[in-house]
């Protein structure tokens, strides 16, 4: 008897979370805007906005997080970073934030202003995010979300530090980890079972990325695998055929994992909607009907 088909019947029984990044212009604005209205109907339980390196982006940020919460309903959560602000500029923010109606935040230590460079905290700022993560916790009664490296943080000493940081993280008053973007499956379960051998209960997200190129993927993650990279190769001049690869790859990646139990997934949209539609779509999860009318 042959098996199932692998994507037969699945329950849809998954919590999903999307994450956007800030427009840069009027015309990145409205396709911003089309990729919200394309997967509201998917009913995720809260979609984030990223911060630029060194705090680039804070106003558009904001400004992109409050809009998604008052227009769409759906709740929005605001990255912070510890980068180029004092602790006291970093909590106006999170109190404006607040004041503003958003009661989730990602902490993070943040990504320096020049890429390649290392880090260095500000001077009266945060050294890193598990500070920020208590000072947010003694502020208000945020959700707060960190990151998570399964290949490990490019700046720690080991994979062990690494794991021992994100229990300080949790310690400090995080409600789950996301992470960072990864492309084996192996590689989340065995960081997954390493957490919670160290004593990590709370939720680790997969970060998922379905590959728009190769080029843009090895920023988010540390590693492709070279089965990956020859699956890509020679699509650079075929758009649509490599949209259709790389839903495929993510889906099967996603599908692996509902195997192993995870139920919740995020995923790293750039601002882009019809990879994370179809693999939504493939997971069982169904869109409702459209919530949205207005433009941003």
């Amino acid at each position: 008897m042959s098996a199932a088909p692998l994507f037969a019947d699945l329950a849809g029984d998954i919590d999903i979370s999307f994450e956007f990044f800030p427009p840069k212009t009027e015309a990145m604005e409205v396709a911003l805007w089309e990729t919200v209205q394309a997967l509201a109907p998917y009913d995720p339980r809260f979609v984030s906005v990223t911060y630029g390196a060194g705090g680039s982006t804070r106003a558009r940020t904001h400004a992109t997080v409050t809009r998604i919460e008052a227009e769409t309903g759906i709740p929005a959560a605001a990255h912070l970073t510890c980068v180029g602000a004092s602790r006291e500029e970093v909590l106006e923010i999170a109190r404006s934030y607040w004041a503003a109606g958003i009661r989730h935040i990602v902490a993070l230590r943040g990504d320096p202003p020049v890429a390649g460079e290392k880090f260095v905290a500000h001077p009266a700022g945060f050294a890193n995010a598990v500070e920020l993560t208590a000072a947010l916790r003694a502020l208000a009664p945020f959700e707060i979300s960190v990151a998570a490296y399964p290949e490990t943080h490019p700046d720690a000493v080991s994979a062990q530090a690494d794991m021992e940081f994100l229990h300080a993280k949790i310690q400090a008053g995080a409600t789950r980890a996301i992470t960072q973007a990864f492309f084996d499956v192996e590689v989340f379960l065995r960081f997954r079972d390493a957490a919670l051998k160290a004593g990590i209960s709370a939720e680790i997200v997969p970060g998922i990325l379905p590959i728009v190129n190769v080029a843009q993927a090895r920023k988010f993650a540390r590693a492709i695998p070279p089965w990956m990279d020859r699956l890509l190769d020679g699509l650079d001049a075929q758009p649509q055929a490599r949209q259709l690869v790389s839903a495929t790859i993510a889906a099967e990646m996603c599908r692996a994992l509902y195997a192993e139990g995870v139920r919740q997934f995020h995923f790293y949209t750039l601002n882009r909607a019809p990879l994370t539609s179809a693999i939504c779509h493939l997971l069982g999860r169904k869109a409702g009907p459209q919530p949205l009318e207005s433009g941003m």
